[in-house]
């Protein structure tokens, strides 16, 4: 158990680092006071760490309500004072990228569309980019072209691309590339350390993603033995 909390601690710590160096940017985390991950991040949509063109909107990075906490209200109370916060600093309206279906660590599209957003964007394979713009003349958000590509080219085996916006995500990516190097892959890790990185990413999803061979794999960090599944179905 004291490992566990020590992980957890060093986790913690490695997001408050990160966070910390966003403040600056207009970079914003409210969570409820309970013993659990109920919170939401959002930032002017130019100092998002995804690939995303949308000047004057505020980006939705993470909107998360877990364990005992999810579906009891909390994502709608976050996302209402998420959009009351973006009028009142007379932003265009609010913009979140996520599936076409629903996707692991994204939050279903429905619950969105449900509060009057609209789908003004995709991207390979089945991302798409929802926006709440506050007037009718607001531009239209839209991802970078490099994040349409879905691509990578002149890249081989496994890439692995991550950022320290999920805490989880250094370790996860030991645990896959361990995974991947048993199966005979060529492996390299990528970590995004600045917004003009993110901005140049080669997907939508700017928390993480896998290529191989230099196409897009997955955006799902995985434990050992899911990843070893998804393994078993490619070539080195």
């Amino acid at each position: 158990m004291h490992w566990v909390n020590k992980k957890n601690q060093k986790r913690a710590g490695v997001k408050k680092a990160w966070l910390k160096d966003r403040f600056a940017e207009g970079h914003t985390f409210k969570k409820f006071n309970v013993r659990g991950k109920v919170f939401i991040e959002y930032v002017p949509a130019e100092y998002a760490w995804f690939p995303v063109e949308a000047p004057g909107y505020n980006f939705i990075q993470c909107l998360w309500a877990s364990g005992r906490y999810k579906g009891k209200g909390y994502g709608s109370q976050l996302l209402e004072e998420s959009e009351k916060d973006s009028r009142n600093n007379n932003k265009k309206g609010l913009v979140v990228v996520t599936g076409r279906k629903k996707l692991p660590f994204t939050v279903d599209k429905k619950f969105y569309l449900k509060k009057g957003f609209e789908i003004c964007d995709e991207a390979p394979p089945y991302f798409e980019m929802l926006v709440k713009k506050f007037s009718e003349d607001a531009p239209t958000p839209q991802f970078t072209d490099k994040a349409k590509k879905a691509e990578i080219p002149g890249k081989t085996g496994l890439t692995f691309i991550y950022t320290d916006m999920c805490p989880f995500n250094a370790d996860y990516v030991d645990i896959m590339v361990d995974v991947a190097m048993k199966h005979g892959f060529q492996t390299e890790k990528i970590k995004v350390e600045s917004l003009k990185q993110a901005k140049d990413l080669p997907t939508p999803f700017g928390i993480f993603s896998v290529f191989h061979n230099g196409k897009f794999l997955t955006h799902e960090v995985m434990a050992e033995k899911k990843f070893d599944k998804l393994l078993n179905t490619i070539k080195p």
